[in-house]
């Protein structure tokens, strides 16, 4: 009945919740200043958040998350699911693992699903080199990555931190279960992700 959106962006879920009548409450989570802007779009697209959400401010290196759900009547005493896609590569390990180490204090039954750049010793020269072009364009613009994971390296971290389990979704994984037979050929090869359960 909880689902937290870390990093939410532009997201619209809170918009079109369908699942409001069974009382799910969402969280929507982000910087204070990326929260304002997409409130504002929200308004001039005459665009409004269903029932059950709660807008967070947070900035992720000098807040905690429990800090700031804490005061938007989040219960920490029951199962919640966290999606934090896009985040992990444009804030600090430290502040990864402070969210983290959050969620794995949370009530039993909850997960998340969190994407990550690997390490450059997980890519292919041509992936490597496609990367850095971006990470360039991406530096330019304001919003560099700067964290990195091995996906071996952060399930390690995640089980000792506290979660039961944790399970990287690799490329591989994700095109033979999501775009097998696809007749477009559409399929991913930078995508990983990491699936973890209180």
């Amino acid at each position: 009945r909880q689902y937290v959106v870390l990093g939410a962006g532009l997201d619209t879920f809170a918009c079109r919740n369908p699942h409001v009548d069974a009382g799910l409450q969402v969280y929507e989570v982000d910087h204070p200043a990326s929260q304002r802007y997409k409130l504002g779009r929200m308004r001039a697209s005459d665009m409004a958040p269903r029932s059950g959400t709660h807008f967070v401010a947070i900035d992720f290196e000098t807040q905690t998350l429990r800090e700031a759900l804490a005061g938007a009547g989040f219960r920490f005493d029951r199962p919640a699911f966290f999606s934090m896609l896009g985040v992990a590569i444009y804030i600090s390990d430290a502040a990864v693992m402070s969210t983290l180490r959050t969620i794995a204090a949370c009530a039993r039954g909850s997960e998340i699903a969190m994407s990550f750049a690997v390490t450059d010793e997980w890519l292919q020269p041509a992936a490597r080199a496609r990367r850095q072009r971006s990470m360039k364009a991406l530096a330019a613009a304001g919003e560099p990555w700067i964290t990195f994971y091995d996906p071996d390296v952060l399930s390690a971290r995640l089980l000792e931190e506290g979660f039961s389990s944790a399970r990287p979704l690799r490329p591989d994984d994700a095109n033979r279960r999501y775009f097998a037979d696809r007749r477009d050929g559409l399929s991913v090869t930078d995508a990983h992700m990491m699936l973890a359960r209180v």
